[in-house]
């Protein structure tokens, strides 16, 4: 049995905010899903930003480490900032495997002496479009899998602007030069990807409707209203794929996106790759 640590990077008013519009946290989404692609695992969830938070195993017993998204900032600092950074600096010191999206990734780069802040190139919302290997990322597993260019959900605001020393840069897009990553620190490996290979459509569209105001500021969007049309016309798309080639094509959304075991590769690879192979060691 593979032991994973879920690790939710909202803090409680963060999630009880996700709670309003998905019917489960970060950690509960990505459990779900690691438990599909890895069907002999058991996932622990923590909250690490909360003060009170305790680890339900020993980190050493444990197979993986996975971090989800967050709407903090790892610029801001602060406790519940801290707390996130630690853990992840222990599992990685540890030599156990981290996955991270989205604040995952600017976490793990911030500890390992990147810089994660507001994207100058401003945000992305609903789908990252585009992104291709860098050079370094070609035959890298992480990506095993995935075509020349593809497309995959994607919510932020911040992003690692500036790599830390020794890392790899995998893959990137127009908005964004650091879209897939592989990160070293002490015996540990973290792989991730700022775009969220997590997300189904209907939970792009409601982490949308969360942001509308962002959206909408950012030019994206004319107003809510346009907004949340568009949120619903993704929800729908996630309720009938096959029925609704014409909202596919409108909305430009293709199989990357669309079928799950596509959309989801980068877990199914750090999962492949990194994972079993380190516990069949173990065991």
């Amino acid at each position: 049995m593979l032991h994973l640590l879920v690790a939710d990077g909202n803090d409680r008013a963060g999630r009880e905010r996700h709670l309003t519009v998905c019917a489960r946290t970060s950690a509960e989404t990505y459990a779900g899903i690691l438990t599909t692609l890895a069907p002999e695992a058991r996932c622990h969830l923590v909250a690490p930003a909360d003060p009170e938070a305790v680890l339900p195993r020993a980190l050493s017993d444990c197979d993986a480490l996975v971090l989800t998204g967050s709407t903090l900032h790892v610029e801001e600092g602060g406790p519940a900032v801290t707390r996130q950074c630690e853990l992840v600096r222990a599992a990685l010191t540890a030599g156990i495997p981290v996955f991270g999206s989205c604040w995952g990734v600017q976490v793990a780069a911030t500890i390992a002496g990147g810089r994660a802040a507001r994207n100058p190139r401003g945000p992305e919302y609903g789908l990252a479009r585009g992104i291709s290997r860098t050079e370094t990322g070609i035959g890298h597993p992480l990506l095993d899998g995935r075509p020349s260019a593809w497309d995959a959900p994607a919510i932020h605001d911040d992003a690692v602007i500036e790599p830390p020393p020794g890392s790899r840069v995998l893959a990137g897009n127009d908005r964004l030069d650091v879209q897939a990553i592989e990160i070293r620190l002490g015996d540990g490996v973290f792989w991730g990807t700022q775009y969220h290979p997590e997300l189904d459509l209907d939970e792009v569209a409601a982490m949308l409707r969360l942001s509308a105001e962002g959206v909408v500021e950012a030019g994206l969007c004319g107003d809510e209203a346009a907004l949340h049309a568009y949120a619903d016309a993704l929800r729908d798309l996630h309720r009938d794929p096959e029925g609704r080639a014409d909202l596919a094509w409108r909305l430009g959304v293709t199989a990357e996106v669309l079928v799950p075991d596509r959309r989801r590769r980068e877990i199914a690879n750090f999962l492949d790759r990194l994972v079993r192979p380190r516990a069949g060691g173990r065991r």
